[in-house]
Protein backbone atom coordinates (compact mmCIF):
# COMPACT_ATOMS: atom_id res chain seq x y z
CA UNK A 1 0.00 0.00 0.00
CA UNK A 2 1.00 3.30 -0.74
CA UNK A 3 1.74 5.79 1.58
CA UNK A 4 0.48 8.87 2.57
CA UNK A 5 1.62 11.85 0.95
CA UNK A 6 3.90 14.44 2.54
CA UNK A 7 3.18 18.15 2.76
CA UNK A 8 5.51 19.98 0.96
CA UNK A 9 6.72 21.76 4.54
CA UNK A 10 7.43 18.32 5.96
CA UNK A 11 9.28 17.62 3.22
CA UNK A 12 11.83 20.95 3.63
CA UNK A 13 12.12 20.34 7.58
CA UNK A 14 13.27 16.43 7.17
CA UNK A 15 15.68 17.89 4.48
CA UNK A 16 16.80 20.65 7.00
CA UNK A 17 16.89 17.69 10.01
CA UNK A 18 18.80 15.59 7.98
CA UNK A 19 21.77 18.58 7.24
CA UNK A 20 21.81 19.18 10.78
CA UNK A 21 22.97 15.21 11.27
CA UNK A 22 25.82 15.62 8.46
CA UNK A 23 27.80 18.94 10.05
CA UNK A 24 27.60 17.31 13.37
CA UNK A 25 31.34 18.50 14.38
CA UNK A 26 33.49 15.11 15.82
CA UNK A 27 36.70 15.07 17.66
CA UNK A 28 38.67 11.54 17.90
CA UNK A 29 39.25 9.64 21.64
CA UNK A 30 41.77 7.06 22.25
CA UNK A 31 38.97 4.84 22.29
CA UNK A 32 37.39 6.38 19.46
CA UNK A 33 35.36 7.87 18.01
CA UNK A 34 34.25 10.45 19.87
CA UNK A 35 31.42 13.02 18.93
CA UNK A 36 30.78 15.89 19.80
CA UNK A 37 27.56 18.26 18.68
CA UNK A 38 27.69 21.18 16.57
CA UNK A 39 29.47 23.91 17.41
CA UNK A 40 30.18 27.28 16.13
CA UNK A 41 33.64 28.54 16.86
CA UNK A 42 33.42 31.04 19.81
CA UNK A 43 35.44 34.36 20.81
CA UNK A 44 37.14 34.58 24.08
CA UNK A 45 36.66 37.68 26.11
CA UNK A 46 39.41 39.88 27.31
CA UNK A 47 42.50 38.59 29.03
CA UNK A 48 43.52 38.99 32.28
CA UNK A 49 46.98 38.84 34.07
CA UNK A 50 47.44 35.01 34.75
CA UNK A 51 50.66 33.71 34.04
CA UNK A 52 49.80 30.37 32.96
CA UNK A 53 53.04 28.58 33.48
CA UNK A 54 53.06 29.74 37.60
CA UNK A 55 49.64 27.43 37.75
CA UNK A 56 50.94 24.59 35.02
CA UNK A 57 54.08 23.81 37.33
CA UNK A 58 56.45 21.21 36.27
CA UNK A 59 55.14 19.55 39.53
CA UNK A 60 51.66 19.90 37.95
CA UNK A 61 52.61 18.19 34.91
CA UNK A 62 54.72 15.67 36.23
CA UNK A 63 51.78 14.48 38.44
CA UNK A 64 49.99 13.20 34.65
CA UNK A 65 52.44 12.20 32.75
CA UNK A 66 54.29 10.17 35.39
CA UNK A 67 51.28 8.06 35.56
CA UNK A 68 51.79 6.68 32.40
CA UNK A 69 54.16 3.47 32.05
CA UNK A 70 57.41 3.68 31.05
CA UNK A 71 56.59 2.06 27.66
CA UNK A 72 54.06 4.81 26.50
CA UNK A 73 55.24 6.51 23.40
CA UNK A 74 53.28 10.09 24.79
CA UNK A 75 56.66 9.61 27.38
CA UNK A 76 59.25 11.00 24.94
CA UNK A 77 56.69 13.48 23.67
CA UNK A 78 54.79 15.55 25.60
CA UNK A 79 56.24 17.74 27.96
CA UNK A 80 55.32 21.11 30.19
CA UNK A 81 57.93 23.11 27.74
CA UNK A 82 56.22 22.48 24.50
CA UNK A 83 52.81 22.78 25.96
CA UNK A 84 54.13 26.35 27.29
CA UNK A 85 55.76 26.90 23.81
CA UNK A 86 52.64 26.21 21.98
CA UNK A 87 50.28 28.77 24.39
CA UNK A 88 52.70 31.41 22.63
CA UNK A 89 50.01 31.16 19.58
CA UNK A 90 46.63 30.86 21.70
CA UNK A 91 47.67 33.19 24.85
CA UNK A 92 43.88 33.38 25.80
CA UNK A 93 43.71 30.32 26.91
CA UNK A 94 43.70 30.06 31.05
CA UNK A 95 43.91 34.14 31.35
CA UNK A 96 40.02 35.09 30.80
CA UNK A 97 37.77 36.17 34.05
CA UNK A 98 39.03 35.89 37.60
CA UNK A 99 42.34 34.28 38.79
CA UNK A 100 40.33 31.37 40.13
CA UNK A 101 38.45 31.23 36.13
CA UNK A 102 41.70 30.38 35.21
CA UNK A 103 42.70 27.70 37.13
CA UNK A 104 39.35 26.16 36.61
CA UNK A 105 40.18 26.18 33.14
CA UNK A 106 43.36 24.81 32.80
CA UNK A 107 42.13 22.01 35.17
CA UNK A 108 39.37 21.07 33.01
CA UNK A 109 41.80 21.14 29.81
CA UNK A 110 43.99 18.78 31.85
CA UNK A 111 41.11 16.30 32.60
CA UNK A 112 40.42 16.27 28.83
CA UNK A 113 43.98 15.52 28.00
CA UNK A 114 44.13 13.19 30.96
CA UNK A 115 41.69 11.20 29.71
CA UNK A 116 41.94 11.26 26.22
CA UNK A 117 45.47 10.14 26.59
CA UNK A 118 45.47 8.12 29.06
CA UNK A 119 47.81 10.44 31.40
CA UNK A 120 49.77 11.42 28.46
CA UNK A 121 50.64 7.87 27.47
CA UNK A 122 48.72 7.55 24.08
CA UNK A 123 49.82 9.85 20.92
CA UNK A 124 47.16 8.38 18.45
CA UNK A 125 44.24 6.90 18.55
CA UNK A 126 43.89 2.95 19.46
CA UNK A 127 43.01 1.02 15.80
CA UNK A 128 43.08 4.92 14.59
CA UNK A 129 44.34 3.70 11.49
CA UNK A 130 41.75 1.47 10.64
CA UNK A 131 39.08 3.64 10.88
CA UNK A 132 37.13 6.07 8.31
CA UNK A 133 37.25 9.42 9.45
CA UNK A 134 37.02 11.38 5.85
CA UNK A 135 33.41 13.10 5.82
CA UNK A 136 33.45 13.12 1.45
CA UNK A 137 30.96 15.26 1.86
CA UNK A 138 33.09 18.26 2.96
CA UNK A 139 34.31 20.22 -0.38
CA UNK A 140 35.91 23.01 1.74
CA UNK A 141 38.92 20.32 3.12
CA UNK A 142 38.97 17.50 1.25
CA UNK A 143 40.33 14.31 2.28
CA UNK A 144 43.65 13.77 0.23
CA UNK A 145 44.52 9.90 -0.51
CA UNK A 146 45.65 7.23 1.28
CA UNK A 147 45.50 9.84 4.50
CA UNK A 148 44.04 8.52 7.75
CA UNK A 149 42.37 11.61 10.21
CA UNK A 150 41.80 9.49 12.48
CA UNK A 151 42.50 10.81 16.81
CA UNK A 152 45.79 12.47 17.25
CA UNK A 153 47.40 14.61 20.30
CA UNK A 154 46.13 15.69 23.65
CA UNK A 155 42.98 16.05 22.83
CA UNK A 156 42.80 13.66 19.77
CA UNK A 157 41.48 15.56 17.02
CA UNK A 158 39.52 13.87 14.37
CA UNK A 159 38.43 14.22 10.59
CA UNK A 160 38.89 16.39 7.94
CA UNK A 161 36.94 19.08 8.45
CA UNK A 162 38.85 19.87 12.09
CA UNK A 163 42.43 18.70 10.96
CA UNK A 164 41.93 21.14 7.68
CA UNK A 165 40.98 24.48 10.10
CA UNK A 166 43.66 23.28 12.49
CA UNK A 167 46.29 22.53 10.54
CA UNK A 168 45.33 26.35 9.18
CA UNK A 169 45.91 27.74 12.18
CA UNK A 170 48.96 25.70 13.69
CA UNK A 171 50.96 26.27 10.63
CA UNK A 172 50.88 22.16 9.05
CA UNK A 173 49.80 20.65 5.77
CA UNK A 174 46.68 19.70 7.72
CA UNK A 175 45.50 17.40 4.98
CA UNK A 176 48.51 15.90 3.10
CA UNK A 177 50.44 15.68 6.61
CA UNK A 178 47.90 14.71 9.26
CA UNK A 179 50.25 12.75 10.70
CA UNK A 180 52.61 15.54 11.73
CA UNK A 181 49.83 16.05 14.56
CA UNK A 182 51.76 12.79 15.84
CA UNK A 183 55.01 13.36 14.88
CA UNK A 184 55.72 17.29 16.29
CA UNK A 185 54.65 17.65 20.01
CA UNK A 186 54.94 21.45 19.57
CA UNK A 187 51.84 21.03 16.30
CA UNK A 188 50.21 18.45 18.32
CA UNK A 189 49.62 21.03 21.41
CA UNK A 190 48.93 23.67 19.29
CA UNK A 191 45.85 21.36 17.35
CA UNK A 192 44.75 20.82 20.86
CA UNK A 193 43.91 24.15 22.13
CA UNK A 194 42.75 25.60 18.33
CA UNK A 195 39.88 22.76 18.90
CA UNK A 196 39.76 23.83 22.87
CA UNK A 197 39.91 28.01 22.35
CA UNK A 198 37.33 27.42 18.92
CA UNK A 199 35.04 25.37 20.93
CA UNK A 200 35.51 24.78 23.85
CA UNK A 201 36.95 28.26 26.28
CA UNK A 202 33.80 30.07 25.92
CA UNK A 203 31.17 27.42 26.96
CA UNK A 204 33.54 26.33 30.11
CA UNK A 205 33.86 29.77 31.40
CA UNK A 206 29.86 30.46 30.80
CA UNK A 207 28.46 26.92 31.54
CA UNK A 208 30.70 24.99 33.75
CA UNK A 209 32.96 21.52 33.45
CA UNK A 210 29.87 19.49 32.21
CA UNK A 211 29.61 21.93 29.52
CA UNK A 212 33.21 20.86 28.53
CA UNK A 213 32.05 17.53 28.02
CA UNK A 214 29.03 18.03 25.32
CA UNK A 215 31.83 19.93 23.42
CA UNK A 216 34.02 17.41 23.28
CA UNK A 217 32.31 14.47 23.44
CA UNK A 218 28.71 14.77 23.86
CA UNK A 219 27.17 12.49 21.63
CA UNK A 220 28.52 9.44 23.12
CA UNK A 221 28.43 9.93 26.89
CA UNK A 222 26.01 12.86 27.41
CA UNK A 223 22.10 12.52 28.13
CA UNK A 224 22.96 9.32 30.22
CA UNK A 225 24.98 7.98 26.84
CA UNK A 226 27.70 6.94 29.06
CA UNK A 227 27.79 7.99 32.64
CA UNK A 228 31.04 5.87 33.93
CA UNK A 229 33.35 7.82 31.09
CA UNK A 230 31.21 11.49 32.04
CA UNK A 231 32.05 10.36 35.46
CA UNK A 232 35.87 10.05 35.12
CA UNK A 233 35.96 13.23 33.47
CA UNK A 234 35.14 14.77 36.17
CA UNK A 235 36.67 13.11 38.79
CA UNK A 236 39.97 14.05 36.97
CA UNK A 237 38.60 17.72 36.75
CA UNK A 238 37.70 18.03 40.29
CA UNK A 239 41.37 16.09 41.62
CA UNK A 240 42.98 18.86 39.31
CA UNK A 241 41.10 21.61 40.73
CA UNK A 242 42.04 20.50 43.92
CA UNK A 243 45.45 20.44 43.52
CA UNK A 244 45.22 24.19 42.08
CA UNK A 245 43.43 25.40 45.12
CA UNK A 246 40.36 26.49 43.08
CA UNK A 247 36.46 25.50 43.89
CA UNK A 248 35.15 22.94 40.91
CA UNK A 249 32.10 25.38 40.62
CA UNK A 250 28.65 23.85 39.74
CA UNK A 251 27.61 21.67 36.89
CA UNK A 252 29.98 18.90 36.18
CA UNK A 253 28.12 16.83 34.61
CA UNK A 254 26.12 16.30 31.49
Amino acid sequence: MMGKKLPSMSIVKLAITFQKIRVLKIVGCKQGPCYAGQISPSTPGPSNDVNVADIVTQEFFNSIIDQADSSCAGKNFYSRAVFLDALGSYNQFGRVGSVDDSKREIAAAFAHFTHETGHFCYIEEKDGASKDYCDESNTEYPCAPNKGYYGRGPIQLSWNFNYGPAGKDSGFDELNSPETVANDPLVSFKTALWYWMNHVHNVMNQQGFGATVRAINGRLECDGVDPNTVKARVDYYTQYCSQLGVAPGDKLNC
